[in-house]
């Protein structure tokens, strides 16, 4: 039984689940996952890119799984988390080296404004307000609309503003806030 410090060593470190049935576990629930993210839950989620949060969730969870007795051993979870760890640099790899794989696995930018007009549709299409959108350009020193050539909102749910040349803060024909909304 080798105890030591009345630790059953051999029985902590065995493999208690089969490790095909991990890798195939593992693997659909990362695809599961990354469907998800990708495809339906919105994409502002901060300047980390979508698998990156994905990989931290699974591999806490299947951290939290292995430490806490829900797999039987310690390894039955660092197979589970080996096989998350290489579908995510299998995916960061794949969308280094393929554009074509890089479009699927990233959101395209969005434009949210073109030549200081809000763009209703697209900011309706990833529920961006009025309120939210301005929040950003006033972070950027925006503060009329005439100011703005484009703003995107980019895959990792960060804006990028990009301002007019010389653009002239007062000019009796640039739109303010309260005329733009």
């Amino acid at each position: 039984m080798n105890l030591f410090l009345g630790i059953d060593w051999v029985e902590l470190f065995k493999i208690s689940v089969p490790i095909s049935e991990m890798i195939v576990r593992g693997t659909a629930i990362y695809w599961f996952l990354f469907i998800i993210f990708r495809f339906v839950i919105p994409r502002d989620v901060g300047a980390i890119g979508i698998a990156d949060i994905l990989i931290l969730v699974i591999i806490a969870d299947a951290s939290q799984n292995a430490m806490s007795g829900d797999y039987k051993t310690i390894t039955d979870g660092m197979v589970l988390i080996a096989v998350l760890v290489g579908w995510n640099l299998a995916f960061d790899r794949l969308a280094f080296y393929f554009p074509s794989f890089r479009r699927f696995a990233t959101p395209p930018t969005l434009c949210l404004v073109k030549d200081g007009r809000m763009l209703k549709r697209n900011m309706r299409r990833e529920f961006i307000t009025d309120d939210e959108l301005w929040s950003h350009l006033r972070m950027e020193g925006v503060e009329s609309l005439a100011q703005v050539r484009t703003v995107y909102l980019e895959s990792d749910g960060g804006f990028s503003v990009i301002k007019k040349e010389n653009s002239d803060h007062h000019s009796p024909h640039s739109p303010s806030r309260s005329e733009s909304i």
